[in-house]
């Protein structure tokens, strides 16, 4: 079974609106890289049983995504930061070339710190 590593990224997202048993079983897949025979003896279930279990939770994952677009916009948001981010030390550099303000530079200081602050939460 070949891995989407999609998913361990859709896991955060909605890996709690999934039973017990399947984010358990694709944890162990995805994030402890364990075989499918592995999870089984754990999870004391058949081997199918856990493929069945990561399949039927990669199509909820997709589907909740596809619905809800919670990871999608995560990316756009982290895109926008990053874009806002090097607007503000183009600024910055700019601001340093031609014509030195403590005013603009204070304002740069604001914008990269707040863009810092949103990217650690």
């Amino acid at each position: 079974m070949a891995k989407n590593l999609e998913v361990s990224f859709l896991l955060d997202f909605y890996g709690e609106m999934l039973t017990e048993k399947q984010r358990e079983a694709v944890e162990s897949y995805y994030f402890e890289d364990l075989s499918l025979a592995e999870i089984a003896d754990n999870q004391g279930i058949s081997r199918q049983g856990v493929r069945d279990a990561i399949k039927r939770s990669e199509t909820l994952l997709f589907e909740m995504e596809e619905r809800l677009g919670l990871a999608k916009r995560f990316r756009e948001i982290q895109e926008g930061l990053k874009m806002i981010s090097q607007a503000a030390q183009a600024i910055a550099d700019y601001n340093n070339r031609c014509g030195y303000s403590t005013e603009l530079r204070n304002q740069v200081a604001v914008i990269q710190d707040t863009v810092q602050k949103l990217c650690e939460e």
